[in-house]
């Protein structure tokens, strides 16, 4: 903005007296929540601890190599299993999610209240981790693989609930108003205009929760949520380093096929 000298000459500058303040209130803001939360970790911190641990790490490296390779024809079932845990917790999340969607969405909502009340479902789903969501579902249905599908599913809702209704809410208004000239009903609108348009992106962002599903699914055995967690959790409470650094080879491998694979499904779907 130009500012005005004594001789009436303009100076440029970027922003005015009012802005700069508030950056630089927001800078102090910022560097003193940074060291009060400094102080509250360096309070419940045991800095001798802290730095013996690139030692530990090396102890640990050592007894986990070289593995147990013997040990992998053990885990062929868990692997399966974590595989179907993220797979069909996907797609329980895809049929909710998909319904939600249009819920939430302002352009295919039957009510803003109904809209409301779907988003606390989505906010709710995404505000809670997987692994709490098992630790839930395994103390009420008891632990095995239908818990981990559960956690998986409540988790993904709100993750691609949120991301497709906002699909939905940048369709081109276009061909919804071609379809509704035409005289054609709510539900005609939503299956000839809108859900076309959306559906390469609602397909995307399922394969791509499957993706994340697939890392998280590899934990829930943790807290008794099956697949290969369950494995790992063994092998750490029994000291068995040389199995537990097998089960890493193992989850590094498939998860590596896992994003190779969705890569590969999101090119020819989108």
């Amino acid at each position: 903005m130009p500012v005005h000298t004594a001789n009436d000459v303009k100076i440029w500058q970027r922003y005015d007296t009012a802005t700069r303040l508030r950056q630089w209130g927001g800078w102090i803001a910022g560097t003193v929540i940074t060291l009060i939360c400094w102080q509250v970790i360096s309070n419940g911190t045991r800095w001798e601890f802290a730095a013996d641990a690139p030692q530990q790490l090396g102890i640990f490296l050592q007894r986990m190599f070289p593995p147990d390779w013997s040990y992998v024809n053990q885990l062929w079932k868990p692997l399966w299993d974590t595989i179907t845990i993220a797979t069909l917790g996907t797609l329980v999340a895809v049929i909710i999610a998909l319904p939600l969607s249009f819920l939430a969405a302002r352009n295919t909502t039957p009510h803003p209240i109904v809209r409301y009340l779907t988003l606390l479902v989505i906010v709710v789903s995404r505000s809670v981790n997987s692994l709490i969501w098992a630790l839930i579902i395994v103390a009420i249905t008891g632990p095995g693989v239908l818990a981990g599908i559960i956690a998986i599913a409540l988790r993904s809702i709100g993750f691609i609930g949120k991301l497709a209704f906002e699909s939905i809410e940048e369709t081109s208004r276009e061909p919804v108003e071609a379809i509704t000239a035409t005289g054609a009903s709510r539900l005609q609108v939503l299956s000839y205009s809108i859900l076309p348009q959306v559906m390469p992106s609602f397909a995307g962002i399922s394969i791509f929760r499957w993706d994340i599903n697939i890392r998280e699914a590899t934990v829930l055995g943790l807290v008794g949520a099956g697949g290969i967690g369950l494995n790992l959790n063994a092998a750490v409470n029994l000291l068995r380093w040389d199995q537990a650094g097998m089960i890493f080879i193992v989850i590094f491998g498939l998860v590596l096929i896992s994003e190779a694979v969705s890569a590969q499904v999101r090119k020819a779907i989108i």
